[in-house]
């Protein structure tokens, strides 16, 4: 039995081996075969496939980590056709490769700042009226200059905006017309406006002309396309969009619940060809005739009826039944889809009537997605799964839905609720790319009061800005700055502005009394001031001009600032406590006078009352607190017009304080209580009560509202019936137990 074992164990082996052997022998029949056709190939040209051709092929092949600057030189495209690399250099992505720090002259903004030149409009050149209003706000801007050496950025005055050739709007040889600008310098540091590109039946994104090196900030615009921190994706507005101001949004009250009438709601064209078509012909899944309206019609076009099919008749009649503008405000969520283009003129009237976007575009890049975060306000969806789109909406807490509803009332007014916003955020947002080290973070961007009206130049810390105390766990200033102008010579020391002057001395929050001197005498000797416990510095107004009291004097060391007239009247008392109201709302205007605007039926313009009422919407600066980075907007944000205009008349200037502020917080000011017969007092002032019985002065103050709302775009005052009063003020108790005592008194 051992010997037959072992016998078969010897046989067993054997023929292993054997078996090793031819298979050893194929291979190398295999490999002499595979050494011939490579020796063949090579003889002949052609190119063997190489180690990897044993490699397994997966269909999502990782291409190898290059620079994105090497993408696409001519070693790496080694298979590009010669007919796709010319279509490529036809291309207007020629300069895809294109960043800030290789396509853009930053040095042209050293020496200058970010200035930007408009080109003139040429002779016989038409521009839509959109256009325009792109230019007007350019120009209306304080980037703009109108010395092309002094530029920075670069606008033309060719209308780029429509580039379908199908459109009444197309501008013809605009390849040419741009070439022959002796500024163009192909493209670099210049700028191209456009809302719609390429035309039927591909739609896209060609502009018809090179753009070379320039910036692009385009509407529609894909992600593919989209050159990162160098292009803008700008929203896609109407030719009814408002130049200036807009309309607010349509969110009156945080109502709880936030649901509204309707779930989700779209009202649109169906495209029966051609691209776009997809995603619009399957919204009928998801529409329910209830909560969730989706509705389109096949009704559009000169020959919409030879494509029609079966659901045309059908939802047709569906779409009849529904007004677009009772739905869009009785819906929680707006449906967002793409049309022909990636944009849509939903996106907008969604984010104005404070129904929640929810986006249905895959690859399209969001407006301003560099700096918002569109996450707080819109539901980003996927077309690939819109029939999940119901469900996912359905289980957003209500909560979450009035927080996105309320960010969508805040993007809107503060960046698309007109075409000056729209432009002036795209220039901020190129101007911050160009300046890094001051540039705006994302809170700022995202959060009240927006990006337009927090200059970086100003801080780049957030504390020195009065909106972001709370956020930050910063307490308000505890002592103040008092700013007293004066315009009469200093002929006798019973002279209201130095009893002025000593009582807000006496304050125990007062850090420093700068008293401007825009009076035609010289300045009185150092030995007329009275001594008092705190510095008193005095400066001469360069100009002695009426908005030279708002300049963001260096000689401030506080960020609080008491704004007072020479002639004013207040004790020690109504100064500390109005400084204690203004540390609670460190972002408004808190004072005594109080003014009134009103809408006159009769002339059909704004009208200016000084009538003691409850209702108010501005305290005069002759005896107000605010912060001083007011004064930095005064003085940088509001155009020359405006402060020209009020130094010309030497009058208005705490009427345009209160527009800016209000502008800026949407709130309107605070007003304090006064001591009694306070108002008697106040008229019984000589050098003020004939300036306030002057008729031309009245007159003046009305023509400035009007002004004034007319560059606002609006009006941005608020009225308002509160009136802060000290603890205890009226209660019949011990004047000892009431704190702000002297209130009570003259």
């Amino acid at each position: 039995m051992q010997a037959k074992k072992r016998y078969f164990i010897l046989l067993s082996a054997g023929t292993f081996v054997v078996f090793l052997f031819y298979l050893g022998g194929l291979q190398f029949k295999a490999s002499r075969n595979q050494s011939r056709r490579e020796l063949h190939s090579s003889r002949n040209g052609l190119q063997h496939p190489g180690p990897e051709h044993y490699w397994p092929r997966f269909p999502d092949v990782l291409r190898p980590f290059v620079p994105w600057d090497q993408l696409e030189n001519e070693d790496y495209n080694v298979h590009t056709s010669p007919r796709q690399k010319r279509d490529a250099n036809a291309s207007i992505y020629k300069g895809k490769k294109c960043r800030m720090e290789s396509c853009f002259d930053f040095a042209l903004c050293k020496k200058n700042g970010f200035k930007v030149y408009v080109y003139p409009q040429q002779k016989g050149e038409k521009i839509a009226e959109s256009y325009q209003n792109i230019l007007a706000a350019i120009e209306g801007s304080r980037f703009y200059t109108s010395d092309p050496s002094q530029a920075c950025l670069f606008v033309l005055s060719l209308d780029t905006l429509d580039r379908d050739q199908l459109s009444p709007q197309y501008v013809h040889n605009l390849r040419s017309k741009v070439q022959s600008l002796h500024l163009w310098n192909n493209g670099r540091n210049h700028l191209v406006f456009n809302l719609y590109s390429g035309t039927w039946p591909d739609y896209t994104e060609d502009v018809g002309f090179d753009i070379g090196q320039a910036m692009l900030a385009k509407a529609s615009i894909s992600t593919e396309n989209f050159r990162p921190k160098f292009d803008i994706s700008i929203p896609l507005f109407s030719k009814d969009h408002p130049r200036t101001g807009g309309e607010k949004g349509f969110l009156r009250f945080n109502t709880i619940p936030p649901l509204r009438k309707y779930m989700l709601v779209f009202k649109g064209k169906r495209y029966l060809t051609g691209i776009g078509s997809d995603t619009r012909n399957a919204l009928y899944h998801v529409h329910n005739g209830e909560d969730v309206l989706l509705l389109t019609t096949c009704k559009h076009g000169k020959d919409w009826q030879k494509h029609k099919d079966s659901r045309c008749d059908r939802d047709n009649a569906e779409y009849e039944k529904y007004d677009y503008r009772e739905m869009l405000h009785n819906a929680t969520f707006c449906l967002v889809p793409r049309g022909r283009r990636l944009g849509s003129f939903r996106f907008l009237e969604a984010l104005q009537a404070a129904c929640v976007p929810v986006m249905l575009s895959n690859g399209w890049e969001l407006p301003f997605s560099e700096v918002i975060d569109w996450n707080q306000a819109a539901v980003i969806g996927d077309e690939r799964l819109l029939l999940q789109i119901p469900s996912t909406i359905r289980s957003i807490h209500q909560d979450k839905i009035l927080a996105l509803r309320q960010q969508t009332q805040f993007l809107w007014e503060a960046y698309f609720s007109s075409v000056e916003k729209i432009v002036l955020t795209t220039l901020e947002i190129i101007q911050d790319r160009i300046f890094k080290h001051i540039s705006r973070n994302s809170l700022i961007w995202n959060k009240h009061p927006g990006g337009l009206f927090v200059l970086p130049q100003y801080s780049s810390y957030l504390g020195d800005f009065p909106y972001y105390y709370a956020n930050l766990g910063v307490k308000p200033p505890s002592k103040f700055t008092a700013v007293i102008h004066a315009v009469t010579p200093l002929v006798s020391q019973s002279q209201p502005v130095l009893k002025l002057l000593v009582a807000v001395a006496k304050s125990q929050y007062c850090a420093q009394i700068i008293v401007l001197w825009n009076c035609d005498k010289p300045l009185p000797a150092k030995h007329r001031w009275p001594a008092t416990a705190v510095p008193v510095i005095v400066i001469e107004g360069e100009s002695k001009v009426m908005s030279s009291r708002f300049l963001p004097y260096e000689n401030m060391v506080t960020d609080a600032v008491l704004s007072l007239d020479e002639d004013t009247v207040l004790s020690t008392t109504e100064v500390d406590f109005a400084f204690t109201v203004w540390q609670s709302f460190p972002e408004r205007i808190v004072g005594y006078p109080a003014r009134s605007h009103f809408w006159d039926n009769t002339k059909e313009r704004w009208g200016y009352t000084s009538k003691w009422t409850n209702d108010y919407s501005m305290v005069l600066t002759g005896a107000a607190i605010y912060h001083k980075y007011y004064h930095y907007l005064y003085t940088h944000y509001l155009p020359a017009s405006l402060k020209n205009m009020v130094d010309q008349l030497a009058n208005c200037e705490d009427i345009l304080m209160n527009f800016l502020v209000s502008a800026v917080t949407k709130l309107p000011p605070i007003k304090v209580t006064q001591k009694k017969q306070y108002k008697e007092t106040m008229m019984g002032q000589t050098s003020r009560a004939s300036r306030w019985a002057d008729p031309d002065h009245f007159a003046q103050r009305q023509s400035c509202m009007n002004t004034f709302a007319s560059w606002f775009g609006y009006m941005p005052l608020i009225h308002s019936q509160m009136r802060l009063d000290p603890v205890l003020f009226k209660d019949q108790v011990s004047i000892l137990r009431k704190k702000y005592r002297d209130i009570e008194r003259l």
